[in-house]
């Protein structure tokens, strides 16, 4: 409670306190959920399917293991825009390798076989609880006055933002959150917060500030959207009820807009407010002169 009196101004109060549902973050779950089911899946297949003689050669094993993680990383890092995926997946094949030849493990397949399952088993688990503490620290704070954005483990992150710098609510519900009732918000300002781009290429070619560029002998061009996109700490990612938190939101930013007299009556009161400071110096300069 007092953390939270802390955080607020004069005259503000606390309408909600939301943390993104759990199922939001599928995109990181599925990174210990395909390691864990690849893992099984490899020692299942190199041990009992009818193409386990493949698997007897160690390098064979080995290849396949490193393949098929080394291409997973590659697709979550171009969907996520992220690389830390691929060296994370690459990471963690190092460890295992260089653990499986200190302790001889490596070139034999049969140990190898079951080094890769309980390897995988507790790197699987690992992952998953750094995922859950990185969705656990989020946290949005939705008062009457602006709304506050935290997140992040080892960098904490924190932004607020005021209704009447919102000029349009953008959001979007996937299939699970058409079922679970969760959605992404993002609040976009007039300065272009909110925002960010998408990029399609033609004939494997890449486009970098106005330059076509080819990739792999190819020309290419490039056509750029702007699109709502923040990242998580920076959004109201996963909320639930999502429909009544978009609904708050629009309230809360329509309650704040100044439309054209009430500007003006804000400029009037403005100035009287400005005129009554100026007389007030002027009675107490008065004041003091006929003290003299």
């Amino acid at each position: 409670m007092r953390e939270k009196e802390e955080i607020l101004l004069k005259d503000e109060h606390i309408e909600k306190i939301l943390t993104p549902h759990p199922l939001s973050f599928m995109g990181l779950q599925s990174l210990w959920i395909f390691y864990l089911l690849w893992g099984f899946l490899l020692w299942w297949i190199s041990s009992f399917s009818q193409y386990a003689y493949i698997f007897n050669n160690w390098l064979v094993l080995l290849a396949v293991w490193w393949g098929i993680v080394l291409f997973a990383g590659v697709v979550a890092s171009l969907t996520a825009i992220r690389w830390r995926f691929f060296f994370m997946y690459l990471a963690i094949l190092s460890l295992g390798t260089v653990l499986c030849w200190y302790f001889g493990w490596l070139f034999d397949a049969g140990s190898l076989k079951t080094f890769i399952l309980l390897y995988s088993l507790c790197i699987s688990a690992l992952i998953a609880l750094v995922v859950y503490a990185y969705v656990r620290s989020h946290k949005y704070i939705i008062t009457n006055l602006r709304i506050i954005f935290k997140g992040g483990i080892l960098k904490k992150r924190e932004r607020t933002l005021r209704y009447d710098k919102v000029t349009d609510v953008d959001g979007s519900q996937g299939i699970l959150g058409q079922i679970f009732d969760f959605g992404t918000i993002i609040p976009i300002t007039q300065s272009g917060f909110g925002l960010g781009t998408d990029q399609s290429f033609a004939a494997g070619g890449v486009e970098a500030k106005g330059k076509k560029l080819g990739l792999f002998g190819l020309a290419g061009g490039g056509k750029e959207v702007t699109t709502p996109r923040a990242r998580s700490y920076y959004e109201l990612h996963g909320v639930y009820p999502y429909r009544d938190v978009r609904r708050l939101i629009e309230e809360l930013v329509q309650g704040h807009v100044i439309i054209p007299y009430q500007k003006e009556q804000v400029d009037i009161q403005r100035e009287q407010l400005e005129l009554q400071k100026e007389m007030k110096e002027l009675l107490e300069m008065q004041k003091r002169l006929k003290e003299d």
